[in-house]
């Protein structure tokens, strides 16, 4: 993508009532919203978090599904939320925000308890063992989803990476979480949520082109 067309999304995200870009020093300073979502929606539904969200997919594609619910796609790329962002206007979709910020300052941005489910749709698997600080299932953003997870509250993983799958079942197991669905190939075997099946990113056509299984884990923390 070009800088012009960067620069032009920056812009409109700035206009979208849909967007929000908190400085680093607002969320660390007590942000305003956290642990008052409700105020932004308007309504006290649960709310679901799509955590590197991309293009914003699966925040559109849920959000479509479920108006009982509010969605948060969370992504530092502003340029990418742009197109969920834009889709969710362009279909008056009140039940979704996009919010540009860096993921693991989640629990400084909700509340214990705020967040009803998160979903996390084909992250970087960070293969290298140094990265392993920067995966997304890892024992500190588990314990990040922790604090802000109801009671009960539910993670989704998908990914094509079947190391990642791999690793976040295997850390899982490790500490006694419970699980609640897994498949390492969605689309060959049977029982895989509605949603998990109808939904597909950007990337995830991508993979399918190529032949690559994509897995699919459904958890408790």
């Amino acid at each position: 993508m070009g800088s012009k067309n960067k620069l032009k999304r920056f812009r409109e995200n700035e206009t979208f009532r849909n967007v929000i870009q908190p400085q680093r020093d607002e969320i660390l300073n007590g942000y305003p919203l956290k642990g008052d979502w409700k105020s932004h929606f308007g309504n006290d539904n649960p709310i679901v978090l799509e955590l590197g969200c991309g293009k914003g997919e699966y925040t559109v594609g849920l959000a479509q599904r479920s108006k009982d619910k509010n969605f948060i796609g969370i992504d530092i790329k502003g340029a990418r939320l742009w197109r969920g962002a834009k889709t969710a206007l362009e279909e008056n979709l009140p039940n979704v925000a996009f919010l540009r910020t860096q993921i693991e300052l989640i629990d400084d941005l909700f509340a214990p308890g705020e967040i009803a489910e998160i979903w996390i749709t084909f992250p970087d698997p960070q293969i290298k063992y140094k990265r392993t600080k920067h995966r997304m299932t890892n024992r500190f953003f588990l314990e990040k989803y922790k604090q802000i997870l109801k009671s009960k509250g539910v993670v989704h993983l998908k990914t094509d990476s079947e190391f990642m799958h791999g690793y976040t079942l295997g850390l899982i197991q490790g500490l006694g979480l419970e699980i609640l669905y897994a498949n390492h190939d969605v689309y060959k075997n049977a029982g895989s949520p509605d949603a998990v099946l109808e939904i597909q990113t950007f990337y995830e056509s991508q993979y399918l082109e190529k032949g690559k299984p994509i897995t699919y884990i459904q958890f408790r923390i």
